[in-house]
């Protein structure tokens, strides 16, 4: 999905022989999506990428639906989920369905003695609270509060956190994470009319290679169970890899907000595209400028889709009681809009400060006993006030 990138000097053509110093052959892997048909990018390790020494414990992670089939607006308090020292168990699974699971995280620890690949889904993590470097096999990527850390399916990492205060909102795909097709050229370029350019994405700069032996953990994820693999050598025992495919960040800050003279539809905030759900960013932005115009969205009746919004930062004009890491959820079937006194409210008001996370699913999303412990009562009665 990003643009070419490649990290030291390679051999002039793919699959050919590319020697060490010792006159040894690197370890060549292809690492692709979508096997042999998209995108992919070539590395180059010191050792194959393929010794595994023991295997340890299998853990079911699969998300267990709660009862609950009500047809309701729902709210939730996100910054209620409990911190958690390691950040696998931080991660809990609040909604999902056969595209994609949401899960809130507070880890309050770096990964100190495994690694971690998610063999099932693209992960994409936007980072609500605090900072730190992901270390992958591609190099290392610092982050920051407000940005989206987007890392293809397969790729061990590492996470480092800066300090012990963390709180993410993780999206696993399970079909490819794109940008939007009508922001791309025929030949993938983003376009003039984007909402963000390439400068915008940022790959790894430095990579780092760890020529080392012993025994590397790697808690691996493949259809909802967590296989602890333990290799014989660094899992970042790269020299040199080229390719589109690789572990990017994005800040939700360098979004780019389409504006209009009347209220624009939804897909004006469209950020990432899997499939069937989005993903959207609100971020500050001028409201409508027609001498008439309503600044506050119109009711909609989403009948294809769930509507489920993550308040980052700011005001917003129209919920009442919003708080920061709340989560509002509002299911295909009936309609939602402003609660009561919001549209007049808004009618004069020249920008917006909200800042908020968007997910938007065609197929029903499914609570787990993880949401309902953190929901809010009664939202769904807040418009007959």
């Amino acid at each position: 999905m990003p643009h070419y990138l490649r990290l030291g000097s390679i051999p002039g053509k793919r699959h050919t022989q590319f020697r060490k110093p010792d006159g040894s052959l690197y370890a060549e892997q292809l690492f692709s999506t979508e096997g042999f048909s998209n995108d992919y990018s070539l590395l180059y390790h010191l050792y194959p990428p393929t010794q595994i020494v023991h295997t340890g414990a299998i853990v079911d992670l699969r998300p267990v639906a709660a009862n609950e089939k009500k047809l309701q607006h729902r709210s939730f308090d996100g910054a209620k989920v409990p911190a958690a020292e390691d950040y696998l168990l931080s991660r809990k699974v609040i909604l999902f369905n056969s595209d994609c699971h949401i899960s809130l995280a507070a880890p309050e620890q770096s990964m100190q003695d495994y690694f971690y690949k998610n063999a099932d889904a693209d992960e994409l993590i936007f980072v609500h609270e605090g900072s730190g470097t992901l270390h992958t096999l591609y190099g290392d990527l610092l982050f920051y509060e407000g940005d989206y850390i987007s890392i293809p399916r397969g790729t061990i990492y590492q996470l480092r956190f800066t300090d012990t205060h963390n709180r993410l909102l993780v999206v696993e795909s399970f079909s490819p994470l794109r940008f939007p097709k009508r922001y791309l050229s025929a030949y993938g370029q983003l376009l003039e009319h984007a909402p963000y350019s390439e400068r915008d994405i940022h790959g790894p700069k430095e990579l780092v290679t760890h020529d080392e032996k012993g025994d590397f953990l790697i808690k691996v994820k493949k259809q909802g169970y967590l296989y602890h693999l333990h290799y014989g050598t660094h899992p970042f025992d790269v020299v040199r890899w080229d390719g589109y495919s690789y572990p990017f960040t994005f800040s939700i800050h360098d979004f780019e907000p389409i504006t209009g003279r009347v209220h624009q539809p939804p897909p004006v905030h469209q950020t990432f595209e899997a499939r069937n759900f989005v993903v959207c960013s609100f971020v500050p932005r001028l409201f409508d400028y027609h001498p008439q115009a309503v600044p506050a969205p119109y009711n909609h009746s989403n009948i294809d889709s769930d509507e489920l919004l993550y308040y980052v930062d700011g005001d917003f004009m129209s919920r009442k009681n919003v708080t920061r890491g709340m989560l509002t959820l509002h299911p295909a079937g009936i309609p939602h809009g402003p609660h009561p006194g919001a549209v007049e409210k808004s009618i004069g008001a020249k920008e917006t400060k909200e800042l908020a996370v968007m997910i938007d699913t065609f197929h029903p999303l499914i609570l787990t006993q993880a949401a309902l412990d953190i929901e809010n009562a009664g939202y769904t009665m807040s418009w007959a006030e």
